[in-house]
């Protein structure tokens, strides 16, 4: 295994550069930061400072340590000086002329050996090092923004790549005190792929008006426990950001029906609408609020008062519906329990995949709940049921979607509501399909996972700590799968597949695999 390099050159004093020049300093390398724009350089510099000055006073580091880092930085304003760096890493703007002509220009004035990187998130690395002199001293360090901030630093061979180049970033990224992973070159490489659906579904569920935006991301966020909703997300990120991203994931894998561009996000982008740099995206940002209400505080549990409850399902969702219904007071049993003059006072389907009909489930008058994971409340052939969706675990939950039909009686859409506010829940209304919203969004996230690590794109390990440092998700999507029931990943999306009839919704060949052989998708 290579050492860590002792000097790094840095070419973009952006946001991105000079967060990759702070850690570089505060690992020990001498870091020369480079800018084609001199002008760019001084605030670069001083975006260094105050981040090292900052981190002392947050005891991330001592004053020493950042004054002695500080003493690591130099500033060129000639590419020439970075000639004696052992590894160059360059931020610059995404534009493959540009780094291809940059890395032309680093192979002459630098060593041979010299180790070239790129920080682009987007581009092939192939296509990137055959524009250096020695392609097999260019390697893909993506790191997440801002470098400083974020735990994970993808590191990215491409076809050309030897293996020394590989071990030179991974030894710079452990000095930097990062955890890199390994991951293919291909569209996103392992995280942002796996990413993907996060926003490119909730964008499908805005075009079938399922829900507004602030009921995904309400969704998300209290029945997932994200830390923001998508929409808030695109916001943050720039709305024409994510359609130029989309755009290239589609371009690149030739028209993959998993990640085609929304019409809804070429209308925002022709609008003007780009997010929070221009004051409006899918939130208005104009005012001095807040452009969101605060999301409540967890609400207590109780009140079931030994109502009776008949809860049909082995599966997760089902035992821990029916051990949260004790826990509030409800007589919750399974239904073959109840009988006689003993009857339920409401009951409910909690079986992902249903094996069997639900049609005679309930008794005439009694209220009915039928999940919507594996089919849509209107193909459940139940016409005065009321529809829900919840992802356990539900102790990491704080919400539950519910649906109607105009059948739906209103007395059975008020005993579901009554029902999740006694446990404990938020309740959402959205409109009726195979796993309403928040499941839609986890089981595709579940299945891009599973299409990368069966192509080798990364390990299932990867893919989870990559989710969870680099895009801060509560969980990974193995993690995710593993909470849920592959099962009941698999028949959402088979749901999905025969109810709209579009590609993007086929399963993974491993996801299908982990299915039919009980052995999961690790």
């Amino acid at each position: 295994m290579s050492a860590a390099p002792s000097r790094l050159g840095v070419v973009g004093a952006g946001t991105m550069g000079a967060g990759i020049a702070q850690l570089g300093v505060l690992a020990g390398m001498d870091t020369v930061l480079y800018d084609a724009f001199p002008e760019a350089l001084e605030p670069g510099r001083v975006r260094i400072e105050e981040g090292l000055r900052k981190g002392a006073e947050r005891g991330r580091w001592s004053q020493d340590d950042a004054s002695a880092a500080g003493e690591r930085l130099r500033t060129a304003g000639e590419l020439s000086e970075l000639r004696d760096s052992e590894l160059v890493i360059e931020a610059a703007p995404e534009r493959p002329d540009l780094k291809r002509e940059l890395f032309g220009r680093l192979s002459q004035v630098c060593s041979r050996d010299v180790v070239i990187a790129t920080n682009t998130s987007s581009i092939l690395i192939t296509s990137l090092a055959s524009a250096a002199a020695r392609p097999e001293n260019v390697v893909g360090m993506h790191f997440f923004n801002p470098p400083p901030l974020m735990e994970l630093v993808e590191i990215i061979a491409a076809e050309q790549t030897g293996q020394r180049a590989v071990e030179v970033a991974t030894a710079a990224v452990e000095a930097m005190g990062r955890r890199p992973i390994p991951a293919q070159d291909g569209p996103g490489f392992l995280v942002n792929r796996c990413n993907r659906p996060f926003g490119a579904e909730a964008l499908r569920l805005l075009q079938e008006r399922l829900a507004t935006p602030e009921q995904i991301d309400r969704i998300v966020r209290l029945g997932g426990g994200f830390r923001m909703g998508p929409f808030e997300l695109m916001d943050l990120v720039g709305i024409d950001v994510g359609y130029e991203v989309a755009q290239s994931f589609h371009a690149q894998s030739f028209g993959e029906p998993r990640w085609k561009p929304s019409p809804l996000q070429a209308r925002m982008v022709a609008a003007g609408r780009l997010g929070r740099k221009t004051g409006r995206g899918w939130y208005d940002y104009s005012g001095e609020g807040r452009y969101r209400p605060e999301d409540p505080e967890p609400r207590e549990a109780g009140g079931g008062d030994g109502r009776r409850v008949a809860i049909q399902g082995g599966g997760a969702v089902a035992r821990e519906l029916r051990e949260r219904a004790r826990e509030a007071g409800f007589d919750a049993r399974e239904p073959d329990e109840f009988g006689g003059a003993d009857e339920p006072e409401l009951v409910i389907d909690a079986a992902v995949p249903t094996r069997a009909s639900n049609i005679g489930l309930a008794t005439d008058g009694v209220p009915f709940l039928s999940i919507c994971a594996e089919r849509s409340l209107a193909q459940s052939y139940t016409p005065e049921a009321c529809g829900y969706h919840v992802l356990p675990p539900l102790d990491a939950t704080r919400l539950v979607e519910l649906t109607r039909l105009p059948t739906t009686p209103d007395s059975t859409a008020d005993a579901a509501a009554d029902f999740f506010s006694a446990l404990g829940f938020e309740t959402e209304w959205v409109d009726d399909a195979p796993g309403l919203v928040l499941g839609r969004i986890v089981c595709q996230l579940v299945n891009e996972a599973a299409f990368a690590i069966g192509e080798g794109v990364g390990s299932a390990d990867d893919v989870d700590a990559g989710l969870e440092l680099g895009m801060h998700h509560p969980r990974g999507p193995i993690a995710w799968s593993e909470a849920i029931g592959v099962d009941h990943v698999l028949a959402t999306l088979d749901g999905l597949m025969a109810e709209r009839g579009e590609e993007r919704y086929r399963a993974a060949p491993l996801l299908r695999r982990a299915a039919a052989t009980g052995a999961g998708i690790r």
